[in-house]
């Protein structure tokens, strides 16, 4: 049976209090991701699932214990499937297919050490409190758990990016926000790091995906729940015009010689672990015991 949404309201504090800034509508992310499964778009997720598989093949341990984190898709937690492998699908939608428990991502309703393997794939980007949900997430791993998760990056669809404002520049004389920021690959391992996890490792994967125009990107988009759910962006639909107009600058600017468009997506990887007393350390400065100048084989450049 399907259980209800979990979600957590903040405790009350006395005195000011640092809340992290609402960039997207949670509600309305759930409502879209609703819509999107009535006619998935699925090719990203199938491809991040086999990417989960892959990068798990090289570790050399059952994981029987496994929690699929707010992953929109069921192909990731399909993929992992093993033989002595338990997972828990926790969704972010009531419409999330195969789900065990719909949850909001912001708020983990899971016990300290529950997991030894937690997993996420294409949900993390549209959290407004990612060092929160980190954390979070290190309390529910048992010692020597780990966390992998996919997320889309901060080069994903440039190009769209630069079509819409461009047009809508030229029509209304000023840009609202529609594509919604992503995180940059250069602070996961520091929030990760900052979140008690050990050994963190960040990496992308350069995605590029063609169409026919514009409108089959935006169609692709709506099938993935990807569409606008800024919390300061404008809720109306773009006019006819300038949606025109951002298909004829993205044909311009951004197709090869068939006439179909490109559209990039950057896929950030990032992994890490419970700490535990039997993982490798860093050793402390100044204990190395043989000198650079050796390791390098020239003492007069030293």
């Amino acid at each position: 049976m399907r259980a209800t949404l979990f979600t957590r309201r903040p405790r009350a504090h006395i005195g000011a209090v640092t809340h992290p800034p609402q960039i997207f509508d949670r509600a309305l992310l759930r409502r879209r991701l609703a819509r999107a499964a009535r006619a998935p778009c699925d090719f990203l997720a199938h491809r991040v699932a086999e990417d989960f598989v892959y990068r798990l093949s090289g570790i050399s341990r059952p994981f029987a214990n496994a929690l699929d984190y707010g992953s929109p898709h069921p192909a990731a937690a399909q993929a992992l499937a093993a033989p002595g492998r338990k997972i828990l699908r926790a969704a972010p939608s009531l419409h999330a297919e195969s789900a065990d428990l719909v949850i909001d991502e912001e708020f983990s309703p899971f016990a300290p050490e529950k997991f030894d393997l937690v997993f996420s794939a294409l949900s993390l980007q549209w959290v407004n409190d990612l060092p929160g949900v980190f954390a979070q997430l290190r309390r529910s791993l048992a010692p020597d758990g780990l966390l992998l998760a996919a997320m889309v990056g901060g080069q994903s669809f440039v190009e769209l990016r630069h079509c819409l404002t461009q047009a809508q520049e030229e029509f209304e004389g000023g840009a609202s926000p529609r594509v919604f920021p992503f995180v940059d690959l250069r602070d996961l391992g520091g929030l990760l790091q900052r979140a008690g996890f050990a050994l963190p490792v960040a990496d992308c994967d350069a995605v590029v995906v063609r169409y026919d125009n514009l409108f089959a990107l935006l169609r692709d988009l709506r099938g993935m729940g990807a569409t606008n759910i800024l919390a300061a962006g404008a809720r109306r639909p773009l006019s006819r015009r300038v949606l025109l107009r951002a298909a004829e600058l993205y044909q311009q600017n951004f197709s090869d010689p068939d006439g179909r468009i490109r559209a990039s997506v950057e896929i950030l990887w990032l992994s890490g672990w419970a700490p535990h007393e039997s993982q490798q350390k860093p050793l402390r400065p100044g204990s190395a015991q043989i000198p650079l100048s050796s390791a390098l084989g020239d003492k007069s450049k030293i």
